[in-house]
């Protein structure tokens, strides 16, 4: 019989899903403590848990203070770069306790990413082509699973009412600080006004996708500023920045003919103009006609029709790989590793764009799935249900 484990639960993705996990873990034998650090924590996981109302100082001894007394062996987060998630992290090391960091999934759609002690530039996952080749020497080939489904307005209903309930927690939460940068009520409005102008941004980027169907067209997948793969994984402040640096390479070094699509993150509620933005980055630097921006579009099509990928780090550069198109990477990223991206600067890709080498992102891709992916997603009930089965295999549980 499995030894009993104590599994510590703190910030999880917006959604049911930690809170089910929970009862989950609860009904197989285990001990499970949950904290909740502000009001969307609560709206999550309404009973049971343990109201922290401390200062951010006080946050690593009372940590340290629930792993001695709870006996705690495990601890599942999701994000393991937000603040209170690092300071958590690291008393966990100071007494033996494992880590579990659940994040999107590095390979989309489908998964999740669940590794010990870190993800993306702190996974264990090594950034060497013939240890990924010897790894996957040792692995069956990945089977055949039926898709998981997606809704984008779960997603967004699951991220609004979170973020509300932060707002309107302040009283219960007084020194709670969101690890997410900028308002969070300007955030909820724009997810209100993103959902009402869906149909619209969708039939602008059918139309300019249309347009470039037979133009050579090099993509570049915005991320989110306030997301730590911006600020804490890449060079750059924000993604203003990020795409500064790389319409300005593309205007002095890509082909003539080449054109640059910049597709906005599909979670990005911000009222930034990125139109505007772009109509201004062309015009100054003499790329009228070249430079677009869409709202929307399925990336498997836009795909298709590219010439190559230039990302920060961005996951969708896996949806490249996978179908032996060209990636440079401009941050840290777990898939960037000689033989399957642009080893240069970004300045030599836009005219010398070359696929990965032959097997590698197959031998990559099987290593991650078995070591560092769970099945299953949060968008839908059949996702969720998927990931919650994944989640108790993968933690032995």
């Amino acid at each position: 019989m499995m030894a009993a484990k104590s599994f510590l639960l703190l910030q999880g993705p917006p959604g049911p899903l930690f809170f089910r996990l929970g009862q989950l873990l609860e009904s197989r034998g285990h001990r499970v403590t949950r904290v909740n650090l502000g009001g969307g924590d609560r709206l999550d996981w309404k009973t049971g848990a343990i109201d922290y109302r401390g200062t951010f100082s006080d946050w690593p001894v009372f940590v340290d203070q629930l792993l001695r007394d709870r006996g705690v062996t495990d601890i599942l987060l999701f994000g393991d770069c937000r603040p209170y998630h690092l300071k958590a992290h690291g008393i966990a090391k100071l007494r033996g306790v494992r880590t579990h960091v659940l994040e999107e999934g590095y390979i989309r759609p489908h998964w999740m990413t669940l590794e010990l002690e870190g993800v993306n530039a702190r996974s264990p996952i090594r950034r060497n082509k013939e240890w990924i080749y010897a790894q996957a020497s040792k692995l069956a080939p990945e089977p055949e699973l039926p898709p998981v489904t997606a809704s984008f307005k779960r997603r967004a209903r699951d991220s609004y009412w979170y973020y509300h309930h932060v707002v309107i927690g302040r009283l219960r939460y007084p020194h709670y600080k969101s690890h997410r940068k900028g308002s969070i009520i300007k955030e909820g409005l724009g997810w209100l006004w993103k959902l009402a102008n869906a149909d619209r941004h969708t039939r602008h980027a059918e139309a300019t996708l249309a347009k470039l169907q037979d133009q050579p067209l090099f993509l570049f997948p915005l991320q989110l500023s306030g997301d730590f793969q911006i600020r804490s994984h890449s060079p750059f402040t924000d993604m203003q920045g990020a795409a500064k640096y790389v319409v300005e390479s593309f205007a002095a070094y890509a082909p003539a003919d080449a054109h640059l699509l910049l597709k906005k993150h599909p979670l990005d509620p911000s009222f930034f103009n990125w139109t505007g933005w772009a109509r201004d980055m062309a015009r100054a630097n003499g790329l009228e006609g070249r430079l677009h921006v869409i709202d929307g579009g399925d990336i498997d099509n836009i795909l298709d029709n590219a010439r190559g990928l230039v990302c920060v780090n961005s996951t969708s550069a896996t949806l490249a790989l996978a179908r032996s198109i060209p990636v440079c990477a401009v941050g840290e990223a777990i898939y960037k590793l000689p033989g399957l991206t642009h080893e240069g600067h970004l300045d030599s890709f836009w005219a010398d764009p070359r696929p990965p080498e032959d097997g590698l992102y197959d031998a990559f891709r099987r290593v991650l799935l078995a070591r560092s992916l769970v099945r299953g997603g949060l968008a839908s009930e059949s996702a969720v249900q998927v990931l919650l089965g994944s989640l108790i295999e993968r933690l032995g549980a």
